[in-house]
């Protein structure tokens, strides 16, 4: 699919579950109220988007959440995933802390790709972010799955508390173990307009303060934005998803598909097309769903506007938490 700014529209990112068994403070603090389940999409219906989409040149998934491992048969759904026509790679987003429990059965079922989200290794800031006093059963995860030569990425949010950044810590797990670790710009939507990120290009600068050599890998890996670095002697590289301060809209390739079936072209802005009304409505087909994807893609608009451009927004601005939009 090609949008109107001839961007190839081939990824797409499920949420299947907008519930999370942590409580960051920039995304799900306490007091949050979850969906009923009958409001959020069954795997079947997932299944019955994915083969539409697929058919029509989306070939990544990414699964999400919340909290993605909350929901029962998630290796079943990636299996099944996997073995839809057209689907290239299928990878799991995670906070980690069920990461160990269903490892085995995600690799059985074929999962491409893992990304652990994790804004900090000293325990004592960890649980001050995510309300969760169990570090190291993430870090067991990371490393199993590690051990599982599984591609492994590290996905850090990095709060301005108005000392030093606490970058060096997860850089060094890129040098000790063959893993990626991107650094996440604060995103201004819900919970997160009330916190302050670190720029990246303050990170950047420690990197080539502190590590001689450090160069641009030649291209970005997987489906996303990220751009990466190479440091001599580390096992894995450093990368930045930079969509405030260096916007990539012009390359994006994605849509994103919400917990409760709403089909979103951008996630700056809160227009979309409601797939559960489609998929619940026993007289629409699968043509049905093929022309609302097409319909979400030619939505697309050329870019965000978080940093106040374009000054005119192309419709009302997403004011939902990013907890029920998807990771």
């Amino acid at each position: 699919m090609i949008d109107p700014f001839n961007r190839t529209i081939d990824y797409m990112r499920i949420s299947i579950t907008d519930r999370c068994n942590l409580r960051c403070v920039y995304c799900m603090p306490q007091g949050i109220h979850s969906l009923p389940e009958t409001e959020i999409l069954s795997y079947e219906e997932i299944l019955r988007v994915c083969t539409e989409a697929a058919a029509l040149g989306i070939h990544f998934i990414k699964i999400t959440g919340g909290e993605p491992l909350l929901r029962e048969g998630v290796p079943d759904l990636v299996r099944q995933l996997k073995n839809t026509p057209g689907i290239h790679k299928v990878s799991l987003t995670t906070n980690g802390v069920l990461l160990s429990r269903y490892l085995d059965a995600l690799c059985a079922a074929g999962i491409d790709g893992i990304t652990i989200s994790l804004d900090s290794l000293d325990g004592e800031r960890f649980r001050l972010i995510t309300g969760y006093n169990g570090l190291d059963t993430i870090i067991r995860g990371i490393h199993e799955s590690v051990s599982r030569s599984i591609k492994v990425k590290i996905n850090a949010v990095l709060i301005d508390n108005g000392g030093e950044p606490e970058w060096q810590d997860l850089v060094d797990l890129a040098r000790v173990l063959p893993l990626d670790v991107r650094f996440i710009e604060m995103m201004p939507i819900g919970y997160g307009k009330a916190f302050k990120g670190v720029a990246h290009d303050r990170i950047l600068q420690g990197l080539k303060e502190t590590y001689a050599g450090i160069t641009e890998a030649e291209a970005s890996q997987g489906a996303g934005p990220a751009v990466y670095y190479r440091i001599p002697s580390f096992k894995g590289e450093i990368g930045f998803i930079s969509a405030l301060s260096h916007r990539f809209c012009r390359t994006c390739n994605r849509i994103r598909l919400t917990a409760e079936g709403m089909l979103k072209p951008c996630l700056c802005y809160a227009s979309g097309i409601d797939l559960k009304a489609i998929l619940r409505d026993p007289d629409k087909t699968n043509e049905a769903i093929g022309r609302a994807l097409m319909e979400a893609v030619a939505m697309k608009p050329a870019s965000h506007c978080f940093t106040g451009t374009p000054p005119i927004p192309e419709g009302p601005l997403e004011k939902r938490a990013m907890v029920t939009i998807g990771g």
